[in-house]
């Protein structure tokens, strides 16, 4: 799936991933290929990434993340990688 995280600053992260973990409003989910389409506010905390067998890691301050046909869009309120 793809994956952009956004900043009002810029543009932090785009690529193909195979699963995103984010810090829900109510606790931690992972979001996979296919994943039905969401909406949810983001806490601060830990953005992980899997691409493969590699992972990264992004602490963002809060924001939103959308999920629609296979692609999805993290607006960070700030971010440290």
């Amino acid at each position: 799936m793809q994956l952009e995280i956004i900043t009002p600053e810029k543009k932090v992260y785009s690529g193909k991933v195979n699963v995103v973990q984010v810090p829900g409003t109510k606790g931690l989910f992972e979001v996979l290929e296919y994943h039905a389409p969401i909406i949810s506010t983001l806490e601060k905390g830990r953005v992980k990434i899997v691409e493969g067998s590699a992972e990264s890691f992004f602490h963002i301050d809060g924001g939103v993340i959308e999920v629609k046909n296979n692609r999805v869009i993290i607006l960070a309120e700030s971010i440290k990688g």
